[in-house]
């Protein structure tokens, strides 16, 4: 059972920098325009990703380790596990800072007329979300290193 939910961990891990890594990109490579052709569907394929691929990621990161903790009693009292729960809290909070802006837009943009949106505040809003990624993405990583390494921090004792 440990080894099972190892791998449904690591392949949410790999999802989920997966999935950002690709966002990081299309933003990147997004129109600079909210009036040009191209920004809709752009707009729209990032909230498909993030619908599809990052939310079910990080659900299937947090479940799994969640129970890899509950199952293996030596994870309960190990540091660099609480390290890594610590650091998942903080990817579960900075993916629902990209799915929730990036449905919304999506939204927005496919009912709205090119000239509506405001391009300042798109400008904002595309900055912001691709800070975020970065941040998904170092904090993954991370994650992922103390996952591998398990260096050693104080025990917790009771």
């Amino acid at each position: 059972m440990r080894r099972l939910f190892k791998f449904l961990h690591t392949i949410g891990a790999a999802g989920l920098m997966g999935a950002v890594a690709a966002l990081a990109v299309i933003l990147f490579l997004a129109p600079s325009s909210i009036n040009s052709a191209g920004y809709v569907p752009v707009v729209v394929g990032m909230a498909k990703i993030a619908a599809w691929i990052v939310g079910p990621s990080m659900i299937l990161i947090v479940v799994s380790g969640l129970l890899s903790m509950a199952i293996t009693p030596a994870f309960q009292d190990a540091g660099w596990v609480w390290a890594k729960a610590a650091t998942g809290i903080l990817l579960l909070e900075g993916g629902l800072t990209v799915l929730g802006p990036l449905q919304e837009e999506a939204r927005r943009t496919a009912s709205a007329l090119p000239g509506s949106q405001d391009p300042a505040l798109l400008a904002r809003l595309i900055a912001a979300e691709g800070g975020t990624m970065w941040v998904l993405l170092a904090v993954s990583a991370i994650n992922i290193a103390l996952g591998v390494w398990r260096p050693r921090f104080a025990k917790f004792t009771s």
